[in-house]
C-alpha cells in the first residue's frame, strides 16, 4: 500500500496527481491543476517554464500533506527542450514546437539529408516540429547559446533535473526527438554531426522505471517530501499512456492516445525500419518494458481546440460539451477535411482553414459551430480508418480492437464515429491513462509491481471501460471513398 505523486504536463494544462495503490487497485486524486500555453516573446512562441516549475512545487507541497509519498515522477509532451550550463536554471526560455522556426530548418535539413537517410539513421519519421530541426535552428541562428551550453534537456527531463540536480535523457522521451537511433538505442551521432549540432550537449540516457535520486534539499524542506524518491517514469506522456492501456495479452489491438495529437499505433518487440514504413510515415519510439511503439503522429483534437479558442475570443461557444451537442444536431457525413493537410498544423484562423478546405474541394461549406465540429470529428474518424488499415498492412496483424485513452476518450460522438468508420470495436478509457501509467511505472521502480504485465493487470481492475460497437451503415463506405479522394496541399 503506497502513495505516489505524478507530475503530468500537457500543452494546455499541468497537474499534480496523487495515486494510491491498495490491494491491486489504483485510485487517483488531482491535488493541483494549472493552466499552460505558449507565451509570445519578441515575436516567438515560448514556454514559461519557470512559472510551470513554480506550480509544480505548489502541487508537490499539497500532495505531501495527503499521504506518505513513496516517489515522484514527471511526464510531459515531447520535442521541446531547455539549454543549460552547469547547475544554472536555464540559458533562455524554451521555444514551443509550434513556433515558425522549425519549418525553415526542416527544409535546410532536407538539403543535407534525404528523408530516407534520416529515417535509416534514426527510425523516426521526419516531422518539422522534431527536436532535431529545432536544434538545427539554434545552430544556425543562436550558435553562441549552443557554445555556452553544456547540455540540453527535453521538458520532462528538465523538470527531473530541477527536482534532483541529475541530468539524464529518458529513452521514451528522447526517442521521439529524431536525435536518437532507435535500433542502436543511442544518440544518432552521425546525423547530429552532419547537421552541425554539437555533441557535447548530449546528456547520458536512462531507461524508464529507474530511481533517479532524491529531491534537492531545499525542495524536500519546502514541500515536505523528505523521504520521497524521484523516478524516471515513461517521461513521454504518450509512452506512459500506452503502458496504461488496459488491453489483455494478444496482438489484435491498437492504441490511440487521443488529445491535441492523435497517436495511433501498436506495440512491437522491436523497431521496424524499412522503406515501406518510411513512405507510410510511421515512426518507432521506445516503450516501457523493452517494447517498441510503432505509431503515427496525427493531428488530433488540435483543430477543434483552435476553433474553440477562436469562438471563445469572440464570446461565442466555449464548452466542449456544448460543442458536441451542437454537432449532434447537424447532418452527419456532409463535409470532410483532411486533418493531415499541413495547413492544419499551424496556429491561427482554424475556422477559416476548415471552411477554405471544404470550398476548395467543392463540398458544402460548414458555417455553424455544430457543422464545423461535426466536420472535424468525422474527418478524424475517417483518418483513423485509413491509418488502421495501413497498420494492418505494415505489421501483418488483424486489428479487431482499438483502445482509445486520454482526454479524447470522453467524446462520445468521436468514439462512435470511429467505431463506425473503422468497422472495429472501440474500447475507451481511462481518461487519465497518462497519469495512471506515470504512477504505476513508479510502482514498478519501487518494486511494488512487476513489469508491464503487472501495470495492465492493475489498470483492468481499477478503471471501467466503455465499448462502442460498429453500426452497419452503407453511408460510411461512401464517406470513406469521398475522404480518400480529397487532395492535401
Amino acid at each position: 500500500m503506497s502513495d505516489y505523486l505524478a507530475i503530468d504536463l500537457g500543452a494546455e494544462s499541468g497537474r499534480v496527481i496523487l495515486g494510491r495503490l491498495r490491494n491491486g487497485r489504483l485510485s487517483m486524486k488531482e491535488v493541483h491543476r494549472f493552466s499552460n500555453g505558449a507565451i509570445t516573446a519578441n515575436g516567438t512562441l515560448r514556454w514559461d517554464i519557470i512559472r510551470i516549475f513554480r506550480e509544480i512545487r505548489v502541487g508537490l507541497a499539497r500532495g505531501a500533506k495527503l499521504g506518505r509519498i513513496k516517489s515522484v515522477a514527471c511526464d510531459s509532451w515531447g520535442v521541446d527542450y531547455v539549454l543549460l550550463k552547469g547547475d544554472g536554471p536555464l540559458l533562455s526560455l524554451p521555444f514551443t514546437y509550434r513556433d515558425e522556426r522549425s519549418f525553415k530548418s526542416y527544409e535546410l535539413a532536407m538539403c543535407k539529408f534525404s528523408e530516407k537517410q534520416l529515417f535509416e539513421g534514426t527510425g523516426i519519421a521526419s516531422i518539422s516540429i522534431n527536436t532535431l530541426y529545432q536544434l538545427l535552428d539554434d545552430a544556425r541562428n543562436r550558435p553562441e547559446l549552443l557554445k555556452m551550453a553544456d547540455k540540453f534537456l527535453l521538458i520532462g527531463d528538465y523538470v527531473n533535473f530541477l527536482l534532483t540536480g541529475v541530468a539524464r535523457a529518458e529513452e521514451t522521451l528522447i526517442s521521439g526527438s529524431q536525435c536518437w537511433d532507435v535500433r542502436r538505442r543511442d544518440w544518432a551521432r552521425p546525423v547530429l554531426r552532419k547537421l552541425g549540432i554539437p555533441l557535447h550537449l548530449l546528456p547520458k540516457p536512462v531507461a524508464p522505471g529507474v530511481k533517479l535520486g532524491k529531491l534537492r534539499p531545499y525542495l524536500a524542506a519546502e514541500t515536505g517530501l523528505r523521504s520521497a524518491h524521484v523516478v524516471t517514469t515513461c517521461v513521454h506522456d504518450t509512452a506512459a499512456a500506452v503502458a496504461a492501456v488496459p488491453a489483455r495479452p494478444g496482438k489484435d489491438w491498437a492504441y490511440l492516445s487521443s488529445g491535441t495529437w492523435s497517436l495511433l499505433g501498436v506495440e512491437l518487440d522491436r523497431p521496424v525500419v524499412s522503406e515501406t514504413v518510411r513512405k507510410a510515415r510511421y515512426t518507432n519510439e521506445v516503450g516501457f518494458g523493452g517494447t517498441s511503439r510503432f505509431l503515427k503522429n496525427l493531428v488530433g483534437l488540435w483543430i477543434l481546440q483552435e476553433c474553440r479558442r477562436e469562438w471563445m475570443e469572440r464570446g461565442e461557444v466555449s464548452d466542449y460539451g456544448e460543442i458536441v451537442r451542437l454537432a449532434l444536431q447537424t447532418p452527419s457525413l456532409r463535409s470532410f477535411i483532411r486533418p493531415d493537410d499541413p495547413r492544419f498544423t499551424r496556429r491561427g484562423d482554424m475556422v477559416a482553414k476548415v471552411q477554405a478546405f471544404c470550398r476548395e474541394t467543392r463540398q458544402p461549406v460548414p458555417r455553424t459551430h455544430g457543422e464545423i465540429a461535426r466536420c472535424v470529428l468525422e474527418s478524424l474518424a475517417l483518418l483513423y480508418r485509413v491509418e488502421m488499415d495501413a497498420l494492418e498492412r505494415l505489421t501483418g496483424r488483424r486489428l479487431a480492437v482499438l483502445h482509445i485513452v486520454g482526454g479524447g476518450s470522453r467524446n462520445g460522438l468521436l468514439n462512435q464515429a470511429t467505431a463506425d468508420a473503422t468497422g472495429r470495436t472501440v474500447v475507451t478509457g481511462p481518461v487519465e491513462a497518462t497519469a495512471a501509467g506515470n504512477i504505476l511505472i513508479q510502482a514498478v521502480a519501487m518494486k511494488e509491481l512487476r513489469g508491464l504485465k503487472g501495470v495492465r493487470e492493475v489498470m483492468r481492475k481499477s478503471f471501467p471501460c466503455k465499448n462502442y460497437l460498429p453500426r452497419a451503415n452503407v453511408r460510411w463506405g461512401d464517406a470513406l471513398r469521398r475522404f480518400k479522394s480529397l487532395k492535401r496541399a
